[in-house]
């Protein structure tokens, strides 16, 4: 029987504990104790800055235990998460002391147990390494996450607590604490032969398909499963889940089964290198082969959805899943500064069919092996091994973020990376594993639609790259008005600057030097439209360049196949308002126009222009070729009408009969090319192509032929 308790909580600062006030949990002491003391909002203004004042502080969780015991059972405190350190004490004694959030811990306390116990738990002062700067460095020595430190879309908001399923759980001789359903494939896929691993007691076993009808039931730990149906990612096949059932004397425990097979494989052409001698190493193998099928998946990064994830549930994920399935996001690749991401978000991954990349722990740092840190990192990712392994949808393990790059300095030789490439081989040798992102032939960037320094954009940049895979891309745009005014005080809210709160919600400074403005992007688009009349402008043109920057990429991305077999937007999610950044949503949640653009260039079949540039000038000669992308099963047969539309006037330009175009390929097709007509004033066109599967369509900015004052550069964007 599992019995949760009535918790509550205490600041300890110089000795002085209290007053105690209600926690939740799960849950974050910090967002209890602001909203006990009547902090206000933490998204608004500066305010997140307040909880910097008792960084180093304990704190304390109390409660007294409820629980019902009869003779012969024993009783267990069970927590699945607590951050980061702290101890376990019971009427005073200490029972443990952990250091780790991703671990889960198990006391039997049965033999301590008196009348009117009181439970407590510790939570020492967050994981500072000494002599480090207050940044993400302070987190090199820890599995802490990254992120909380501060990061270019998030505050520095350090928090702890009991932020996983936390209680008292009664238990008698024979009570089964967990099982776990393992699987062998047969070499054409067909069949599996399936065990079952228990602790704590003799089971019996049914397995079930996914229509509902038994496939076994026994008592022995092992079964054969033929006529198999595999688990797919979205539209690729079935999510196919098999339901299990181990019945003991005392409880039965239940759970799902996805019988797939995922492989890493090489790049199309990657053998075919065409440089005389000496040769180095081929690129390594990026491209997911799914169930034997080589696929490109498309995707985009994710962070935790919340500052305090503690709050976590099951509705918070899903809102963001559905987005990314109905978006044909085939893949999430799960953050190395982030946190490991609760149980729901994995069942609804397996339930949606989107692939999880998930990396350990560790971004943007040099994660130096010392003996202490490496006992830590073996406890944490052998936990997350354990607990994840068992989900279809986990498809590739990594090491952590940018960890190869100037500013982190690891290699293949750290041994972190040698560790957790061991632990990996070890608990789930059948998930491929990479040691961080990128590697060589993968890419990370750009992250505007400007290079300053080349003055190029991304049509530019992306249809010169030759990478295996884009894992990291982005766009930035503003938010909306409405959720601006929720962050930045009506006084300053119309002229966005430096050393404000527009800067502590990443306007500025937020991954390039101080005082520019990174994520607002008003520079680029002064640069390209010329400076704007007000703030609902530059939000309107900053969403402009989203949409096509995000549709130009992905797409470009598809075109590259099968030498690129990944394109991965960052980001999906925010865990606060930024008043601009690279989301495709804002917090919390709502869709940005970028949403539907990214989901558009990610249809299974897409009739595609490839253009040399977003910005024309009157009387120009404008070129674009046409492309089918065709990421479907299935051959199509096309016929692409393509139209410009300038103010209200659509006019055809021409006709493609496609012809066939197989399964999982992309075809070119006409070059379209034709004089623009002539304009005194700044106006814009759209290139549409109408297909028998949807419409794509491309907005373009016109320009007169006499360069604008406010463009000393002339930019060829």
């Amino acid at each position: 029987m599992v019995y949760p308790q009535i918790w509550q909580g205490a600041r300890i600062q110089e000795g002085i504990t209290g007053p105690w006030f209600p926690v939740t949990v799960p849950g974050n002491i910090q967002a209890d104790y602001a909203a006990f003391t009547g902090m206000p909002n933490v998204q608004f203004g500066d305010n997140c800055k307040l909880f910097e004042a008792f960084e180093d502080d304990f704190w304390l969780y109390q409660t007294r235990i409820r629980c019902q015991a009869e003779a012969g059972q024993r009783v267990f405190f069970v927590t699945k998460g607590i951050e980061y350190e702290y101890d376990i004490r019971l009427n005073g004694k200490i029972l443990a002391h952990h250091e780790g959030m991703f671990s889960p811990l198990e006391l039997d306390i049965t033999e301590e147990l008196e009348k009117g116990n009181d439970l407590e738990v510790l939570i020492y002062p967050h994981p500072k390494r000494e002599g480090a700067d207050p940044c993400r460095d302070q987190a090199d020595q820890s599995c802490k996450p990254a992120m909380e430190y501060n990061w270019d879309w998030a505050p520095r908001l350090l928090i702890s607590g009991i932020w996983n399923d936390t209680y008292i759980e009664t238990r008698s001789p024979g009570h089964l604490t967990d099982c776990e359903v393992t699987y062998e494939l047969s070499r054409d896929l067909r069949c599996a032969q399936v065990s079952f691993r228990t602790q704590g007691g003799h089971a019996v076993f049914s397995l079930y398909d996914p229509d509902g009808n038994l496939v076994y039931c026994g008592s022995e730990p092992e079964c054969t499963v033929s006529d198999l149906r595999l688990w797919w990612c979205v539209g690729h096949g079935e999510q196919a889940l098999y339901t299990w059932k181990a019945e003991g004397s005392v409880n039965t425990l239940t759970g799902r089964v996805g019988f797939r097979q995922v492989k890493l494989v090489m790049n199309g052409g990657a053998w075919d290198d065409p440089s005389e001698f000496p040769k180095s190493r081929s690129t390594p193998p990026i491209t997911v082969q799914l169930n034997g099928r080589r696929i490109f998946v498309q995707g985009s990064n994710w962070v935790n959805p919340e500052l305090f994830t503690g709050t976590l549930t099951r509705e918070h994920y899903e809102k963001y899943l559905i987005l990314a399935r109905d978006a044909n996001m085939n893949i999430l690749r799960c953050w190395g500064g982030a946190i490991i991401d609760k149980e729901p978000f994995f069942d609804l991954c397996d339930e949606m069919g989107i692939l999880v990349w998930q990396e350990f722990p560790l971004a943007c740092n040099n994660y130096k092996g010392t003996k202490k840190y490496l006992k830590v990192l073996e406890q944490e990712a052998t936990a997350i091994l354990l607990r994840l392994r068992r989900h279809p949808c986990v498809a590739l393990w990594c090491g952590g973020n940018e960890l190869f790059n100037n500013w982190s300095r690891m290699t293949d030789q750290s041994f972190a990376l040698r560790l957790l490439n061991k632990l990996c081989y070890e608990l789930d040798w059948n998930t491929p594993f990479i040691p961080t992102a990128p590697v060589m032939g993968m890419g990370h960037g750009h992250y505007n639609f400007l290079d300053f320094g080349s003055d190029e954009t991304v049509f530019q940049i992306f249809r010169n790259a030759n990478c295996t895979a884009y894992s990291e891309f982005a766009v930035p745009s503003m938010a909306d008005m409405e959720s601006l005014k929720k962050v930045i005080p009506e006084a300053i809210l119309p002229t966005p600057a430096p050393g404000t709160p527009w800067e502590t919600h990443k306007g500025y400074g937020s991954w390039t030097q101080a005082g520019q403005d990174s994520w607002l992007c008003m520079t680029t688009m002064d640069a390209i439209f010329g400076p704007q009349p007000d703030l609902e402008s530059y939000i309107e043109k900053s969403n402009w360049l989203q949409c096509e920057g995000l549709k130009c990429i992905f797409e470009e991305a598809r075109r590259q196949w099968p030498h690129c077999s990944m394109a991965l937007n960052w980001c999906l999610d925010e865990p606060w308002i930024n008043v601009g950044g690279p989301t495709v949503t804002t917090y919390p949640g709502a869709p940005k126009p970028g949403y539907y653009a990214l989901k558009d260039a990610l249809r299974p079949v897409v009739a595609s222009a490839c253009m040399p540039k977003f910005r024309w000038y009157s009387g120009e000669m404008f070129r674009a070729e046409l492309w089918m992308l065709n990421n479907s099963l299935s051959s199509v047969f096309d016929e692409v009408r393509v139209f410009l539309q300038i103010g209200g006037e659509k006019q055809p330009i021409l006709k493609w009969e496609t012809g066939r175009v197989p399964e999982q390929s992309n075809r070119r097709g006409h070059l379209i090319q034709l004089r623009l007509p002539e304009t005194d004033t700044q106006t814009e066109f759209t290139l549409i192509l109408e297909s028998l599967h949807g419409t794509s369509s491309y907005r373009l900015p016109l320009l007169p032929k006499k360069k604008l004052a406010y463009d000393p550069h002339a930019l060829n964007v």
